[in-house]
């Protein structure tokens, strides 16, 4: 069983992601934790990040169960991602061994930006997971206050702006919703209410 999950930064698919994947007992990747391993790799060698066959290189020898996602989360390492995602053969590379994560019994829960579109186009349960632009802000700001971080809202809606027009907008791959996902807006919801519609998007999709 695959479980598609996909939508803009700080909409929550990463945490219903997960609390999926231990509700039905299926394995995890956060895909985009793929591309912050090859862009954290390229920034701590002073790597080029705009060389592909450079990235490629790294993407080969990525091993999925070394990526620390505490590690991976900082700034500097997201905006590096977010701009080596747009070369095509490294998410040729990086594609191919989330597909083959993907297809390893019993199953997985799959979360990034082209899950539903290109990674799993085939997977048995789609969701497209988003809210409004402000209140992703306002969910990150909090998280990166509840670490000690400093945090702007104002400069983290634009970070997040810019990151959705660079995301939805690239020439390979961009984030868009698949025509068969189940749009899930969390902009109202608190995760258990979130976790609870998209167990019941599941659970529904598997009966049929």
């Amino acid at each position: 069983m695959i479980i598609a999950i996909d939508g803009p930064a700080a909409s929550g698919k990463g945490t219903l992601a997960r609390r999926l994947a231990t509700h039905f007992e299926l394995h995890h990747l956060d895909t985009g934790l793929t591309y912050r391993a090859v862009a954290a790799a390229l920034l701590a060698n002073g790597l080029p990040l705009g060389d592909e066959q450079v990235a490629i290189d790294v993407a080969r020898n990525l091993d999925l169960a070394k990526m620390d996602k505490s590690v991976l989360s900082a700034h500097e390492i997201g905006e590096a991602a977010s701009r080596i995602a747009v070369l095509g053969g490294l998410r040729e590379e990086l594609v191919n061994l989330q597909k083959r994560f993907a297809s390893t019994p019993p199953g997985a829960v799959l979360d990034g930006r082209d899950i539903g579109t290109v990674v799993c186009p085939d997977a048995d349960v789609k969701l497209f997971v988003t809210a409004s632009a402000e209140a992703r802000a306002r969910r990150r700001t909090d998280e990166m206050a509840s670490k000690g971080q400093e945090a702007v809202f104002a400069s983290v809606l634009d970070d997040l702006k810019r990151r959705d027009e660079r995301d939805s907008t690239r020439s390979v791959a961009p984030m868009k919703i698949a025509d068969d996902a189940h749009l899930l807006d969390t902009t109202e919801m608190d995760i258990e209410t979130a976790f609870q519609s998209a167990v019941d998007i599941v659970a529904n999709a598997r009966k049929n």
